[in-house]
Formats: structure tokens, sequence, C-alpha cells
């Protein structure tokens, strides 16, 4: 009789355990999205590519996948501030950027004076939220309380350099998000991937010289902003940090696997990455406003298990998403949606 009690509470104390370590694991593969209904303000005028609609479709089409719900959290956004955005950006610019804002009034939108992106009343506060979205899903990853996360924003940020802002994009969001990295957890080799039909010319030149930001880019060539060549590799203690894959268009997943299989992952036995940061851009995917690219929903899913992978090997896990283009909000929806469904699963 006692040896049947004893059995029946150590059959207890091995189901409660079992039933504890799979709900830790449950909380191990959370995913945080990140994304304010703020991000809607940031008003571009009517028939502009980069509007409002792309987004609030994304997280709509996010909400109704049931296969997600359970696995997703939605972290509190803070607003980054003057001492983030200097992390990257000089302080002329800063003000620049909030004094020409100011400017405007009700409903009107305007130029920023150093380039091809629209403003709006509320574009500085908005790009400041967004570069926020990035840290706060860096912290949250830091902190262990996710695994990965994928930041929701705009206006994007890849274009936009340490004193201009291009391209539709006012503060580098990834770039800031790097330092972030570097000066708060005092990480020394963080990826950054860029799959934007269109080069992330800002994200290069921040980190052109410097060793400890890997920058990877495979994007459609000859294309807006003409840069991110081959040739493009670093200057100083930063060459053969930068890696550059030049497709022609109508290219498709084919191409872009074998930069990935082929040109990253050579690079990483190297490199050894503590964080991978990704600009998300899904302008070359069929069919875009803006990219004449051929990728499918199921070639980003593809792309999302060889990041996996590499960070499985080589960072704990660490990844962050941060959305950059992308003009078809159908698109958009499908393949943020494969790539959360990759993140949360812990085997394929």
């Amino acid at each position: 009789m006692m040896l049947s009690k004893i059995y029946i509470i150590c059959l207890i104390i091995t189901l409660t355990s079992s039933s504890l370590f799979a709900n830790m694991a449950e909380e191990k593969l959370a995913v945080a999205v990140l994304y304010s209904e703020k991000f809607l303000m940031h008003d571009t005028g009517p028939g502009h590519p980069e509007n409002p609609e792309r987004l609030s479709s994304v997280i709509n089409t996010i909400k109704k996948n049931t296969m997600l719900s359970s696995h997703i959290r939605w972290p509190i956004i803070k607003k980054a501030n003057i001492k983030n955005l200097r992390l990257v950006h000089t302080q002329e610019y800063i003000n620049l950027v909030a004094n020409e804002v100011s400017l405007i009034k009700g409903k009107n939108t305007a130029y920023l004076s150093t380039g091809d992106t629209v403003i709006s009343k509320n574009s500085n506060e908005v790009a400041k939220l967004a570069v926020g979205a990035g840290i706060t899903g860096a912290d949250e990853i830091m902190k262990g309380e996710v695994s990965s996360a994928f930041a929701l924003v705009r206006p994007p940020g890849h274009h936009a350099s340490a004193s201009r802002g291009m391209g539709f994009c006012i503060y580098n969001n990834i770039a800031i998000v790097a330092r972030h990295l570097k000066h708060k957890y005092g990480l020394k080799r963080i990826l950054i991937v860029d799959f934007d039909v269109h080069h992330g010319n800002g994200t290069q030149d921040i980190f052109y010289d410097d060793d400890s930001v890997f920058y990877f880019s495979v994007h459609q060539h000859p294309l807006y902003p003409s840069s991110g060549r081959s040739s493009e590799v670093g200057i100083g203690k930063g060459k053969g940090f930068t890696l550059n894959v030049e497709l022609p268009k109508s290219s498709g997943d084919k191409e872009l696997l074998n930069a990935f299989n082929g040109n990253l992952n050579s690079a990483m036995n190297k490199f050894r990455p503590e964080f991978i940061l990704v600009s998300a851009g899904f302008d070359s995917q069929k069919d875009d406003l803006l990219g004449q690219l051929n990728y499918t929903t199921g070639g980003y899913k593809q792309v999302a298990l060889i990041l996996k992978n590499i960070a499985k090997k080589y960072s704990s896990g660490r990844t962050l998403y941060m959305l950059e283009g992308g003009y078809v909000a159908e698109n958009i929806s499908n393949s943020v949606n494969s790539i959360l469904e990759v993140l949360i699963k812990e085997t394929q």
C-alpha cells in the first residue's frame, strides 16, 4: 500500500514537472510583435505607396491567424528619445526634422528638405516611435522575455543616413537598434540582413568602416538608390564586413536562396553573429508596385528558416525583423505571417 502511494506521488510530480517544462518551452518560443496604431498617423498623402493601409492589413491578418495567437506577445512600445537617435544621427539632422515637421499644419504634407521623404504634422513623433519599437523588441529578446520579434513599423528606415533622410525614411530604425545593442549590452558582432528590393544605402554608410556590424544586402540592380554594388565591401577596419548581392530584374526565389545559402552562410561561419537584425522589405515580392523581382511567400519562408538556423547556431536564436518596404498589402500580410510561423516553431 505504501509503495502504491509513493508511486502515485512520484507520478504526480513527474506530470507536474512535464507540464511546467512544457509551459516554459512555450514561453521560450513566444515571439513579440511590435505595433502601435500611432504608426498610421504618419500621413504621406493620397496615392502614396507607403501608406497606412499596408500596415493595418498585416495586423488584421496576424490577429486572425489562430496558429500564431497563443505564441504572440504585444509589448508596449516606448518612443525613442534624443539620446537614442544620437546613437546614429547628428544633432543637426535631428533638429532639422523637428523644425521642418513643426511647420506643417492641419492635413498638409511636405517633403523633407534632405530628400524624397513625405512628412506630415505627426511624422517626427511617429518616426521616433518606430525607432522605439525596434529598441523595445531588442530589449525583450535580450531579457529573455521572447525568443525573437517582428517590428511592424512605419516610416521605414534603411535609406536614412546619419545626416539625411531619403527614400520614405526619416530615421534609420535598424541602425539605431544595432548601436543600442552594442552600447547597452556590449555585443561585439551584429549581423544586419536586408532583403528589400532597394539597397539600404543609409545602413551601409553608417557601418561602412565598422567591423562589429556585418551588413548583408540582396537587392535589385540597377534600381534606386543606385548603390550596393558587389565591389562595395567596406573601408578601414570595416573592409570585408559589407556584402552586397546584386540581382537583375525578374530574379526569383532561386536567386534569393542562392545568395543566402552561398554568400551569407559562408560569411557567417567566420563572423559568428551574436544578434541578427533583418531589414524586411517585401517590395521584392512578385507584382510589387516599385520592384521588379519575383520572390514568393515561400521564398521568404525559406529565408526565415536559413536565418533561424544561423541564429540558433551563433546567437541563441536572437533575431529581430523590422519592416521596411513593400507596397502590396496582401503580399506583406502573407509573407509576414509566414515568417512569424517559422519563428514560433522550434523545429520544421
